[in-house]
């Protein structure tokens, strides 16, 4: 059994850990750690885990790390480094998978400059692979920076154009749920604010799309409108290329790129409904063509593909099991 702990667990994304390392045939949940419901039962802070777990909280002060195999961090963005680093200089030795935007660019000062903090640990962030499982795994070593959520989406309904396409500009809009804000309530998020209303923020520089950016080709352009949706969890988009030289080829490179992996599902000829990835480990990804122009569209559940099946996925890959292990009801 892979032994697991989760730093700063009482969020929904390690929740969402929670839940899945459970259920997976391989991973033993020994730890969560949380200083605000330190030493009260798991259940504290996920009503819904009553009965399914016997674990309390640890200090993170207290946590030892001892005979862990691997870490997931889920600490804020700006605080992931440091809970990285804090373990490290403890004498951790096994794999880590970080949930934040600490180590997913290469640019320190592209970080620093998007989320207003200095780097706590920017010797580290070499020692990082980007957690990409279709695109990037096998990784050289066993730090994982996991993508985000918007970009996860974007960057796997793009691949296909980066590898074949010289130069396009690609419009994206994209739309999520109230809970890819986090668990702490703001007034954007508060849910009277979101029932019945888009409202569109950040509009052409929001972080993830600097994230995805550095892996696209300089050909292919990018811009970014995202959007708040009246939902709690869930994003979907869509990517509009005009001009485009063989658009008719596209089927082609989603299938020769995608085909083979079983966690991403392809909609030739329509755009993907937002429901049936929810609540799945999937990407769903779709395209239609028309009159020279493409739309190609995605749809994935932000707390599962976008943050923590993901991460389950990239536990997987760097200690040999198949990649959708604990996440396919077949696989084992």
């Amino acid at each position: 059994m892979i032994r697991v702990a989760i730093l700063h667990g009482s969020g929904y994304v390690g929740r969402e850990l929670i839940q899945l390392i459970l259920r997976h045939p391989h991973a033993l949940l020994t730890a969560v750690t949380s200083r605000t419901y330190a030493h009260s039962p798991v259940y504290k802070a996920h009503p819904a885990l009553r009965g399914q777990l016997d674990l309390c909280f640890t200090n993170v002060s207290e946590f030892d790390a001892s005979d862990i195999d691997l870490i997931f961090v889920a600490a804020e963005h700006g605080k992931g480094a440091a809970a990285v680093k804090a373990i490290l200089n403890g004498g951790y030795s096994g794999s880590i998978i970080d949930m934040s935007s600490d180590f997913r660019f290469k640019d320190i000062s592209t970080f620093e400059s998007l989320f207003k903090v200095n780097h706590p640990a920017p010797e580290l962030v070499t020692d990082f692979s980007y957690g990409q499982p279709e695109l990037f795994a096998p990784y050289s070593g066993k730090y994982i920076a996991n993508p985000g959520c918007f970009a996860t989406g974007m960057l796997l309904a793009s691949w296909p154009l980066h590898l074949n396409c010289d130069q396009a500009h690609v419009a994206i809009t994209a739309i999520t749920g109230a809970s890819g804000s986090g668990i702490r309530p703001k007034p954007t998020t508060h849910y009277p604010e979101r029932d019945g209303n888009v409202r569109a923020y950040k509009v052409f520089k929001h972080q993830h799309l600097p994230e995805i950016s550095q892996f696209i080709h300089e050909g292919i352009t990018l811009s970014m409108v995202p959007v708040s949706g009246p939902w709690t969890r869930g994003i979907w988009g869509t990517l509009h290329i005009s001009a485009l030289e063989n658009p008719s080829q596209i089927a082609d490179w989603f299938k020769s790129i995608y085909d083979h992996h079983q966690l991403i599902r392809l909609w030739p000829d329509m755009l993907p409904e937002l429901k049936y990835a929810v609540g799945s480990p999937y990407c769903d990804i779709g395209w239609i063509v028309r009159d020279g122009h493409i739309v190609i569209g995605f749809a994935i559940d932000n707390m599962l593909r976008g943050a923590a099946s993901q991460a389950i996925q990239n536990m997987n890959i760097i200690m040999d099991l198949p990649v959708e292990t604990g996440l396919l009801p077949s696989a084992t």
